[in-house]
C-alpha cells in the first residue's frame, strides 16, 4: 500500500464521481480506477459499490475513509515540520468575521512567525477532528465536546438580522420582531448555519432546509422564506436579490475558535494567544 492509494481513494470519496476524482487527481479514469482497486486487494475488502447509477461506499468504506484523511494529514503536516514550513491552515465555513481574522493572522505572523492560509469547508467540527485543518472558526451551536475542550476560546458575539428576497413585504426598512418572524417559512441552512428552530421553542415555523450557504442565500433571493444571520453578512454585500432587515429581540450568534487536537501545544498555544489580541486590536 502506497500513499497515493490513499490520496486516489479520498478524492473517490470525496468526490462520488471516478471523474471527477480523476481531474482532481491529474490522472485517467481507468488508472485511477485501477489504484482504488489495488487498494481494495491489499486490504481484502471493498470499499466502493460501483453501480452504473449510483456510488456509495460501503460501510468498511466509510470506517476507513476516516483513517485514511487522518492519515494523509497528519502525513502532510510531518512533511510541513521537516521542510521547516511554518503554517497553519485557518477553516471556516461562509464568512470569516473581519477584521478579527486579518488581525489574528497579522498577530501570529509578528509574534510567532506563523502564517495563515484561510480555507472555506462545510460542517467545520468534522474538518477539524480529522485534521484536514489546524483551527477553525466556529459559529453556534457548537459541540459540548468542542465547548469543554481547553483549545476552544469564545471570540465575540454576533447581533443577528433577517435576510429576505427584495421582492418581499418585509423590506419596508421597518425592524421585525424576533417573535414575528416564525409567521413566513424559514430557509435554513442544515449543515453549517446558525439558525434552527430550537430558537423559537414555543412555536413551529414552516421549513425549507438547504445544504450550504450558496444554496441559502439562493432559496431567500428567490423569495422561497426568510433567513436569519449573522449581521456581518450586510456589510458584505453577498447577493443582489437579497436585503436585510434589523431584528429586535434576537438572541446573538457566538463566535468560537478551537485548534485541532493533533496541533502540537506550542503551536496552539500561540494560535490561541493571536486569537485573543486581535479581539483588542
Amino acid at each position: 500500500m502506497e500513499v497515493r492509494h490513499l490520496r486516489a481513494f479520498v478524492a473517490v470519496a470525496e468526490e462520488e464521481s471516478f471523474t471527477h476524482a480523476a481531474l482532481r487527481q491529474r490522472i485517467t479514469q481507468p488508472a485511477l480506477s485501477r489504484t482504488v482497486q489495488q487498494l481494495e486487494s491489499a486490504l481484502k475488502v471493498q470499499l466502493i459499490r460501483r453501480t452504473s447509477k449510483r456510488f456509495e461506499l460501503t460501510a468498511a468504506g466509510a470506517l476507513f475513509l476516516d483513517h485514511a484523511r487522518t492519515t494523509l494529514a497528519n502525513l502532510n503536516r510531518a512533511i510541513a515540520v521537516a521542510r521547516g514550513n511554518t503554517t497553519i491552515t485557518l477553516g471556516f465555513s461562509w464568512l470569516l468575521p473581519t477584521p478579527w481574522a486579518q488581525d489574528m493572522a497579522r498577530h501570529l505572523q509578528d509574534t510567532a512567525g506563523i502564517e495563515v492560509t484561510f480555507t472555506r469547508v462545510d460542517a467545520t467540527a468534522q474538518p477539524l477532528a480529522r485534521g484536514d485543518v489546524d483551527a477553525v472558526v466556529l459559529r453556534s451551536p457548537v459541540s459540548p465536546a468542542l465547548l469543554d475542550s481547553p483549545r476552544t476560546i469564545k471570540l465575540f458575539e454576533e447581533p443577528r438580522v433577517l435576510a429576505c428576497s427584495n421582492r418581499s413585504p418585509w423590506t419596508s426598512g421597518a425592524p421585525i420582531r424576533w417573535e414575528d418572524v416564525p409567521q413566513r417559512p424559514l430557509v435554513i441552512n442544515t449543515v453549517n448555519g446558525s439558525t434552527t428552530t430550537d430558537l423559537w421553542p414555543n412555536l413551529t415555523p414552516e421549513i425549507v432546509e438547504t445544504r450550504s450557504y450558496d444554496e441559502w442565500i439562493e432559496t431567500v433571493a428567490a423569495d422561497r422564506g426568510v433567513g436569519i444571520i449573522p449581521d456581518i453578512a450586510r456589510t458584505r454585500g453577498i447577493h443582489p436579490g437579497v436585503e436585510f432587515v434589523p431584528l429586535i429581540g434576537a438572541p446573538p450568534v457566538t463566535v468560537w475558535l478551537s485548534v485541532a487536537d493533533q496541533v502540537p501545544a506550542h503551536r496552539a498555544r500561540s494560535i490561541l494567544d493571536a486569537s485573543r489580541l486581535a479581539l483588542n486590536a
